[in-house]
């Protein structure tokens, strides 16, 4: 949890809101969740139930990330598809990208890579065969996207180095980032060019410039993600979706001493992961793309539109700070019209269904 805005950063930003040879193939279980239909279904309640699809979404996971031809010698087997796709770090981001590109490209394969078994039981029950990051890759993929947050590694400027290693050069390569390079701290406006925090100036953002780097470097993409939310609960994966983000920690704790007029960007994890898809089929080289809602809020903003909404049991008291730093107003407006796309969810306030 960052001490200034809230917000749990990662680079597969895990808030609520207001915070990688070929494997063998296994067969897939005959009930699976999908995440994507699971929220879209019962969007309007607070928590949503499991759901079965009887057309399951095919993922396997595994434990490498590997080499380009080119550079180890390793030939590919042909196993690979044109549209075959690898997610590092198939968390919540990771599984909705996974979804929305089966749906974009039945029968293709979808691979991932985790880094631990803590949830490897969920995923084997969501038609995930999951296994842990460490083998030596013998393949590259045409698609990848890294996910994987910067919080359980030494290195992840060199975790995002390898897996740029295992994209063969086709297709693409997505790094998700966060919008906290961005050097604005007194709630004024950024857009996709606006200048970035010098490299020394913070550990935290000295972590992901420097994966950045390595990403566009490679011919990669980074997509800097605003403050990512979402509201749902399913059975087995609710420890890993639940009581995550600063609106629910704010609300837990009452009174917070943050300031008030601190401003926030949003983006909900469906059109995170909508704009990586869209990002992904447009093939495009080294270049860095914003993901926001366009509405930025303050902090106490988003409380008063939880309150509103009537859709949480809990009551927040207030923000009682007044030295911490500012924010800053997000625009995606150049990467919405170069790449085509619009949220599903324009405002968090339309989300809530409070908005006017």
């Amino acid at each position: 949890m960052d001490a200034i805005t809230g917000f749990c950063l990662t680079l597969r930003p895990r808030s609520l809101v207001i915070g990688d040879h070929q494997p063998p193939k296994l067969s897939t279980p005959k009930r699976t969740v999908s995440l994507l239909s699971l929220y879209k279904n019962q969007k309007s309640k607070t928590k949503l139930t499991l759901s079965s699809m009887t057309a399951p979404l095919q993922v396997s996971a595994f434990s490498t990330i590997g080499a380009r031809k080119e550079e180890s010698g390793t030939a590919s087997s042909g196993l690979v598809g044109e549209n075959d796709l690898l997610i590092v770090g198939p968390g919540v981001l990771g599984r909705l990208v996974a979804e929305k590109w089966r749906q974009e490209h039945p029968g293709c394969q979808v691979y991932g890579q985790t880094v631990t078994t803590d949830h490897h039981d969920e995923l084997i029950k969501m038609g995930i065969n999951p296994s842990l990051k460490g083998t030596k890759a013998t393949q590259q993929y045409p698609y990848v996207i890294f996910c994987a947050p910067p919080s359980r590694t030494s290195d992840y400027p060199g975790d995002v180095r390898e897996a740029a290693l295992s994209w063969n050069g086709d297709g693409s390569f997505v790094f998700t980032s966060s919008s906290a390079p961005f050097d604005c701290f007194d709630n004024g406006q950024c857009n996709e060019d606006s200048p970035v925090v010098p490299i020394g100036r913070s550990p935290r953002t000295d972590v992901l410039l420097k994966a950045e780097k390595v990403v566009l470097e490679s011919g990669g993409c980074a997509l800097r993600l605003a403050g990512l939310y979402i509201s749902f609960s399913v059975l087995n994966y609710v420890d890993f979706i639940n009581n995550r983000g600063a609106h629910t920690y704010w609300l837990e704790k009452g009174t917070v001493e943050f300031r008030p007029d601190h401003i926030l960007n949003l983006i909900h994890y469906e059109d995170a992961a909508s704009l990586a898809v869209a990002i992904l089929k447009k093939k495009i080289r080294s270049r860095i793309f914003l993901g926001c809602d366009n509405h930025p809020l303050s902090r106490q903003e988003v409380m008063d539109l939880v309150a509103k909404s009537g859709k949480f049991s809990k009551k927040f008291v207030a923000f009682t700070g007044t030295s911490d730093p500012l924010g800053k107003r997000l625009n995606n407006s150049k990467t919405r019209e170069e790449i085509g796309w619009e949220p599903e969810y324009p405002s968090f306030a339309h989300f809530l269904g409070v908005s006017k």
